[in-house]
C-alpha cells in the first residue's frame, strides 16, 4: 500500500520538509516536494518542483493535487515573522484556507498532515503563534481527514535557524540570561517526526486512529533551554569554557537589530519574534502521539549525537553569529567612507587627486562618482537580494583602487597610516562574508 501512496510536501527545502521528504523516499513512497525555491543541493530528483506556493489559488492546487493523484498531502510551510516578502497570515491561514478547498474540490480521499506548533491559545502572543492556530481551527472544522503535529524545539543534522543559534551560543563564551535558560524547553529529533509521518502515511484517510487527532511532539523528559545548550557544549568540547552571561537588555537589543534587519530582506534567527516565543517555552503532552504510534522518541543526548563535534560543526557554531557582524560592518565601511568623501572631507579627497596632477575639469566628477559608487556598494550590500552582488562589487572596486593607485598615485602605498595596504585584509573579509552568505 505504501509504495503505490504518493505524498505531496509543501515547504519541501525547509529545516522539516527537506528532511520529511528526503525520509520517505527512503522508504519507498512516490514524493513531490514543492518550495517556492531550492538551493542547488537541495533539488534531488525532477520530483522537487519550485512552484510560486503563495500565489498559487484554488483551481491550481487543485490542479496540482489531482494530476499527481495526491494521497497524503504534508504542510510544512511557515515563516517566522512578518516582513518583505513574508507574511504570517497569508503563509499560515489564507494558504491554509486554500489547500482545503483545492483537496475538497480535487475530489480524492485525502489527509492533510499540517506541521502546528506546541502551546494553548492563550499562550499565542505573536503573529506567527496566533496565524498557526487559526489554521488549526480552519483544518478542524473544514471536515477532511486531517492530522496536525505540534513539534517541540526540533534538532536535525542540519541547522538552521533557532537551532544554528542554539550551536553558535554552546561554540561561544557567552550565555543567555539565567531567566531565559530555566525556559521549558522540550526538544524533538527531526526524524521522530518523519518517522511519524510515515506512520501516517501508511494509514487509509479514513483510520480514525489518525484523524482528527493533534499530537505534541517531543521527547517527555522534561528539559529547559540551558540543558539543550550545555548538550550541544558537551558535543562541541566547550562546556569547561569560561563564558559571560548576556545582559536581558542586549538580548532585547539583539533583537531589535533583527527586527531591522528583517526590514531589509535578512531573516536572522535573532528577531523579536524568536525572542517572545523563546521566553514562552516549548512544552506539552507527547503520551497521546507516542501511545497511538508506539515511536520511542530520540532523548536529547541522542538528538544531538553520541559523537564529538567535527570541524566543520565547530567552524559552523562559531561563524554563524560573526556573519551578520561582517555584513553589518562591510555595509557600514562602505556607506560611511563614501559618505565621508562626498561630505565631510570632500575637499581632503579631492585635493589627493589635484595634488598628483590630475586635471581639475576631471578632480570634482572623479570624487563625486567614486564617493557615490562607494555609498551604492554599502547600500547593495546591506539589502540580502542585493548582498551578493554588492560584496562582488566591492571586491572588484577595492582590486581597481589598488591598481589605480599602483599606477596614478604609488606614493599613497606608503603613506603612514596604510589605507591602501589595509583593502587587502577588507577584499578578504568580503570574500569570506561571499562564501558564507548562504542559509540553506
Amino acid at each position: 500500500m505504501s509504495e503505490a501512496r504518493k505524498i505531496l510536501v509543501f515547504g519541501a527545502s525547509g529545516l522539516i520538509g527537506r528532511f520529511v521528504t528526503d525520509d520517505l523516499r527512503a522508504r519507498g513512497f512516490e514524493v513531490i516536494g514543492i518550495a517556492r525555491r531550492y538551493s542547488s543541493s537541495q533539488k534531488a530528483t525532477a520530483l522537487d518542483l519550485e512552484m510560486p506556493v503563495m500565489s498559487m489559488d484554488t483551481g491550481e492546487l487543485t490542479r496540482l493535487i489531482a494530476n499527481h493523484k495526491i494521497d497524503l498531502v504534508v504542510n510544512c510551510v511557515g515563516v517566522l515573522q512578518d516582513g518583505p516578502g513574508s507574511d504570517t497570515s497569508a503563509v499560515h491561514r489564507d494558504f491554509v484556507e486554500r489547500l482545503l478547498r483545492a483537496i475538497r474540490e480535487s475530489g480524492r480521499m485525502i489527509r492533510l498532515i499540517q506541521i502546528s506548533i506546541p502551546g494553548s491559545v492563550h499562550e499565542d502572543r505573536t503573529a506567527f503563534s496566533q496565524t498557526k492556530r487559526e489554521a488549526e481551527r480552519l483544518i478542524a472544522v473544514f471536515g477532511a481527514p486531517y492530522t496536525i503535529l505540534r513539534p517541540g524545539f526540533v534538532i536535525a543534522p542540519s541547522a538552521y535557524g533557532g537551532s544554528a543559534m542554539l550551536r553558535a551560543l554552546a561554540a561561544l563564551p557567552i550565555d543567555l540570561p539565567a531567566t531565559e535558560c530555566a525556559t521549558p524547553f522540550q526538544p524533538v529529533a527531526v526524524e521522530d517526526i518523519a518517522a511519524t509521518i510515515a506512520w501516517l502515511a501508511a494509514r487509509d484517510a479514513g483510520d480514525t486512529a489518525a484523524d482528527g487527532v493533534i499530537w505534541d511532539l517531543m521527547q517527555p523528559q522534561p528539559v529547559r533551554l540551558g540543558g539543550v545548550i550545555a548538550q550541544f557544549r558537551r558535543a562541541l568540547g566547550t562546556a569547561d569554557m569560561p563564558r559571560l552571561t548576556l545582559p536581558a537588555f542586549l538580548l532585547e537589543l539583539g533583537g531589535k537589530a533583527g527586527d531591522l534587519a528583517n526590514l531589509i530582506g535578512w531573516t536572522p534567527p535573532m528577531r523579536g519574534t524568536a525572542i517572545s516565543e523563546l521566553r514562552r517555552g516549548v512544552t506539552g503532552n507527547p503520551k497521546p502521539w507516542l501511545l497511538a504510534t508506539g515511536i520511542v522518541p530520540k532523548t536529547l543526548a541522542q538528538m544531538v549525537g553520541p559523537r564529538a563535534g567535527t570541524i566543520q560543526d565547530k567552524w559552523f557554531a562559531r561563524l554563524f553569529l560573526i556573519k551578520p557582524l561582517m555584513i553589518a560592518s562591510l555595509a557600514l565601511f562602505w556607506t560611511v567612507s563614501g559618505f565621508i568623501s562626498l561630505v565631510v572631507s570632500y575637499d581632503a579627497a579631492a585635493g589627493i587627486l589635484r595634488s598628483h596632477g590630475f586635471a581639475p575639469s576631471l578632480v570634482a566628477p572623479v570624487t563625486i562618482l567614486t564617493s557615490l559608487m562607494d555609498i551604492s556598494i554599502g547600500i547593495l550590500i546591506a539589502f540580502r537580494r542585493t548582498s551578493a552582488f554588492g560584496l562582488i562589487a566591492g571586491i572588484v572596486a577595492s582590486l581597481g583602487y589598488m591598481l589605480g593607485a599602483a599606477i596614478l598615485t604609488p606614493d599613497l602605498w606608503i603613506e603612514p597610516l596604510g589605507a591602501l595596504v589595509k583593502t587587502g585584509p577588507a577584499i578578504v573579509l568580503m570574500l569570506v562574508a561571499l562564501l558564507t552568505l548562504d542559509n540553506r
